[in-house]
Formats: C-alpha cells, structure tokens, sequence
C-alpha cells in the first residue's frame, strides 16, 4: 500500500488516561465507560471507533454515491461499537446505520451502501474479522 496520510496518537494508562495525536489536534482524557465500572468522564476508544468509522463510511458513500450520480451529501451514518467478552478476551461488533436522504429510493440507497462497504478502509479493515451489520433507514 503506498500511504497517503499516516495519523498518530499515543495513548497512556489505557482506558484511564489521555490520548493525544502528534498535531496535538485531538487531546482527549480517557476513561472507561460506567457500564464496564468506569467513572465516564471521557471518552473511550470504542467511542472513538465509533466516530472514525461513521465519518469514513460516510466519506465512503458519498463517492460512490457521486460515482453513481446519487446525490447522498446529505446521508447521516451512525456506528454503534458494541464491546464484549468474546473467549478468554474481547471482541467488538459494529452495526452501521444510513439514513440516507429524501429521494433516494431504498433499492438504490442499499446498493449504495453495500459498495460503500466494499470501499471504505474501516470495513475492510474488519472484513473477517468483526460483525458489521448494515442499516439502511
């Protein structure tokens, strides 16, 4: 793969701690959340997960929406990371949902989706190795 952008952040004291991306453009405390006995003053990683896959998703669809000429400008995409134990580790499971503007029909707002998923860098980065389940609303 020859790179087009390398983004880095370090992170410390894991769930409990800061992470800070090398521009010192993000700059976040972390904690767990309340539900796995966090105190849920930061934010979390699936949090962040969360809000770098619906953005890529998004970007994802509307290529293939322009490429289609389908205007989706206006789509919203939400990722839900569900974390859990999975074995004797965690494991995390994504459903992505896209509401996809007025006028667009649902035949073609799926197909859409499906080759957004196909494109974009987060789906297959998990491709095999996550549940993704797709909505489209």
């Amino acid at each position: 793969m020859d790179a087009l952008y390398t983004a880095a952040a370090t992170a410390t004291h894991g769930r409990d701690g800061r992470a800070v991306s090398s521009d010192g453009k993000l700059d976040l405390a972390l904690s767990a959340p309340v539900e796995m006995g966090g105190d849920g003053r930061g934010t979390n990683p699936e949090q962040l997960f969360a809000a770098g896959y619906a953005a890529c998703f998004g970007s994802a669809l509307g290529l293939v929406g322009r490429q289609a000429e389908v205007d989706v400008s206006d789509a919203a995409v939400t990722a839900e990371v569900s974390i859990g134990k999975q074995g004797q580790g965690y494991g995390l499971a994504v459903t992505l949902r896209v509401e996809l503007p007025e006028g667009v029909d649902e035949e073609t707002g799926r197909k859409l989706v499906e080759q957004a998923h196909q494109v974009c860098p987060y789906s297959n980065a998990t491709r095999g190795n996550i549940e993704v389940e797709l909505v489209v609303e």
